[in-house]
């Protein structure tokens, strides 16, 4: 590996009504809307120094454009273009302008068929953590992490151990030792991406930090108060896993949001990944509850980074005894 991988980066959301996401993500949720036009809005936490880290794009149906890692120079892009051409996965040059705010990017379809984005550069802004006059729903920070459904987790997680860099922090496995789930790092918590047995490859959610779990509570009365009551899809809660403080929203066109707070550090070169069984009922929910149907088998389709063409999904390889997905 040649090449330095930093973090989750940022996320760009295809939604319906872009006034109707405002309302949600801007309004109720308290992102900080950095810049828009009449086709796309771009959020960011208010620990966050750079342009975004969420942008929500018009378009005639909902979907994932890309998933993208910020990572340390533009000779990182330039290795990592090499090496996903050597390993015969088609990459895409955006060059600085063709995207607002950002520099230049490079786009491939990982080997699960997820879109995938990486960049050095990002116009900086003024970080808002100390304009606590400023904070108002959620009180978002920063952007956390993916999770995704793809149909092969062994092979996702040998990709992103072996070939890029990332860092094992806890994972499920069943009486096989099949893994069915992997939460992966490059920062120095417990993830940047999971990867989850399932139909894919689909976006299940991106996690989003809070300062604090009465954050998440106090999201929950905000959302009540204004009406978004049956945007909360699951929790508030505890997961296991990770140790995260948790609530799942979906947003008006359905794509799932997880606000998350309480993970750990795994920065240690000793450290050892967390075993999970697949049986053991606390791996998703510390307390016990149980999450309904749809957070098991609801995603967000996602698109072909060359064609634009949403991408076919196909179940998974590991036969399902039982809902699988963690978190």
């Amino acid at each position: 590996m040649n090449f330095n991988i930093i973090r989750t980066a940022r996320a760009i959301l295809n939604v319906t009504n872009l006034e109707e996401s405002r309302r949600f993500y801007v309004n109720a949720l308290g992102f900080v809307e950095t810049e828009s036009d009449d086709t796309h809005i771009y959020l960011r936490g208010l620990e966050e120094h750079v342009h975004h880290s969420l942008v929500l794009k018009k378009s005639d149906h909902p979907s994932v454009e890309v998933i993208s890692y910020k990572v340390f120079s533009e000779e990182d892009l330039e290795a990592l273009s090499v090496f996903f051409n050597k390993k015969g996965l088609k990459t895409k040059w955006l060059e600085p302008g063709v995207q607002h705010a950002i520099g230049r990017t490079l786009r491939v379809q990982d080997v699960s068929g997820l879109p995938v984005e990486f960049f050095a550069k990002m116009e900086t802004v003024d970080r808002l953590l100390q304009r606590y006059d400023l904070y108002k729903g959620a009180k978002v920070q920063r952007i956390d992490h993916f999770n995704c459904a793809v149909t092969d987790v062994e092979k996702a997680y040998n990709f992103y151990i072996k070939e890029l860099g990332f860092a094992c922090s806890e994972y499920t496995t069943a009486d096989d030792d099949k893994i069915w789930a992997a939460w992966l790092h490059r920062k120095p918590t417990v993830h940047d991406v999971a990867f989850m047995n399932g139909v894919g490859p689909r976006l299940h959610h991106i996690g989003f930090w809070l300062s604090d779990p009465m954050s998440v509570i106090h999201t929950c009365d905000v959302l009540a108060s204004i009406g978004y009551g049956t945007s909360i899809e699951r929790g508030p809660g505890r997961h296991g896993l990770s140790n995260a403080f948790f609530l799942y929203l979906r947003d008006p066109d359905g794509h799932r949001i997880e606000l998350y707070n309480g993970d750990y550090l795994t920065s240690d070169p000793d450290f050892k990944p967390v075993r999970w069984d697949i049986d053991d009922p606390m791996r998703q929910t510390f307390w016990g509850h149980a999450a309904p149907d749809c957070w098991f088998n609801e995603a967000s389709t996602v698109l072909d980074v060359n064609t634009g063409k949403v991408v076919d999904t196909s179940d998974p390889l590991l036969e399902k005894k039982k809902p699988s997905i963690i978190i």
